[in-house]
C-alpha cells in the first residue's frame, strides 16, 4: 500500500503543477468527483461479473443477473465507504452495511416509480428518462451516503449530546 500511496501523492504533485487551476476544481470536489468514478467503477464490475458469469460460467440470467448485483454492491459499498467517505471504521460496518442496502432497495423502487412516470405518463424517450433518473437517484445517494451512512463518528457524537 505505502507504493500505490507514494504514487498517488506524485501524481498529485504533477497534476497540480501543470494543471493548478483544474487541480483546484478537482480538490474542492474530490468527494463528489470519487463518488462517481466508485459509481463507474461498481457500474463496470456489474457488466463483468454479469458476462462471466452467464457467459463463461453458463449460469441463468436470473442467477448470473443476481450474482453480479452482489459483487457490484459490495465492491460499491467498499469504494463508497473507504475511499469516497474516507469512512475507516470498522466496528459501524454492519450497520452501514444494512442502510447502504436499504438505500439501494429505495433506489431500486425509486428507479422503477420514476421510470413508469416519465416514459409512460409524460412520454419520455426510455434512455433519456434513464438519465435523468440516474441523476435523481445520484444525487439521493450522495445526500443519504454523507449525511447518515457513513457520517463520521464525531459528527454522531456531538448530535447525540445535542439530543440528550
Amino acid at each position: 500500500m505505502p507504493y500505490i500511496s507514494g504514487c498517488y501523492q506524485k501524481f498529485r504533485q504533477v497534476f497540480a503543477s501543470y494543471f493548478p487551476g483544474v487541480y483546484g476544481i478537482f480538490e474542492r470536489r474530490k468527494k463528489i468527483i470519487k463518488f462517481f468514478i466508485a459509481g463507474g467503477i461498481s457500474g463496470g464490475v456489474d457488466l463483468v461479473a454479469l458476462h462471466v458469469f452467464h457467459s463463461w460460467l453458463e449460469w441463468g440470467i436470473v442467477l448470473s443477473t443476481s450474482a453480479a448485483f452482489v459483487v457490484a454492491f459490495l465492491v460499491s459499498f467498499t469504494l463508497q465507504k473507504f475511499w469516497t467517505f474516507r469512512d475507516n471504521s470498522q466496528d459501524r460496518i454492519a450497520g452501514q452495511l444494512g442502510m447502504y442496502l436499504i438505500n439501494g432497495l429505495i433506489g431500486l423502487y425509486l428507479n422503477g416509480f420514476l421510470m413508469h412516470l416519465l416514459v409512460s405518463g409524460y412520454g419520455v424517450w426510455y434512455i433519456a428518462a434513464q438519465i435523468v433518473v440516474n441523476l435523481i437517484i445520484a444525487i439521493q445517494n450522495f445526500i443519504v451516503y454523507k449525511f447518515i451512512v457513513f457520517k463520521k463518528r464525531h459528527e454522531i457524537v456531538s448530535q447525540q449530546k445535542k439530543i440528550g
